[in-house]
């Protein structure tokens, strides 16, 4: 998918909790709900294709795109990113800041939705989305605040799971045609970008957590010319 609403960065990591949330209440409540059903939801280390991908990157400004418990952004902060990280759930982002202060990082926390977030356009070297539930659209918000945060020269890699785009709606209640896919990204893609990747591949998953499950990735790496 967190700490204080910020139209632009601030300069240091702010304090933690705030009540600053920018976004569908309802969204954030489902979140929230489903973090608090467990100590913790996720593994607690980085996406294995953030790994294999970020690697031959020269650290810069990232954006970590629903960023749950933090395992990615403390990833990269230790690796001298300059993090951005954000996420509609509260609970998520009160255990993500914990983690990055008991590792002595500095992260910068959105508390807020992709399409809320007021972030800086054109500003992050690597804008990372590892599985995202992002809602679809008709005006495709959501595609294009991914694609307007990178910065030109930087990358966007999105990562989700492979064959969750094609299944048919869910009794659960999900339903994927509610959801943004990859290849809806890619279809934004023009001129200005180079598509560096954009393929299934077997997934390098942490052990446990939620997810943990899923076999292959689908992932789309693009670079930004302009």
């Amino acid at each position: 998918m967190n700490d204080d609403l910020v139209a632009g960065p601030p300069a240091s990591d702010p304090p933690f909790p705030a009540d600053g949330y920018v976004g569908d209440p309802a969204v954030r409540a489902e979140w929230d709900n489903r973090y608090t059903d467990r100590q913790q939801l996720w593994s607690g280390r980085p996406n294995g294709a953030l790994v294999a991908e970020a690697a031959g990157l020269t650290p810069g400004r990232v954006l970590d795109v629903g960023c749950g418990e933090g395992a990615d952004a403390v990833w990269l902060a230790r690796r001298g990113w300059d993090v951005t990280a954000l996420e509609v759930s509260g609970v998520a982002l009160e255990r993500a800041a914990g983690h990055a202060r008991d590792a002595g990082l500095t992260v910068r926390w959105v508390h807020a939705s992709l399409t809320e977030a007021a972030l800086p356009p054109a500003s992050f070297d690597l804008v990372s989305a590892q599985y995202p539930a992002l809602l679809r659209t008709p005006d495709a918000a959501a595609e294009r605040a991914l694609l307007a945060a990178v910065a030109p020269g930087g990358v966007l890699l999105l990562v989700h799971h492979a064959g969750m785009d094609t299944r048919q709606e869910h009794e659960s209640g999900f339903d994927p045609a509610d959801y943004v896919w990859p290849s809806m990204v890619a279809a934004l893609l023009d001129e200005g970008w180079v598509v560096e990747a954009d393929e299934q591949r077997p997934r390098v998953a942490p052990d446990g957590g939620a997810g943990a499950h899923h076999a292959d990735d689908l992932v789309l790496r693009a670079r930004r010319l302009s």
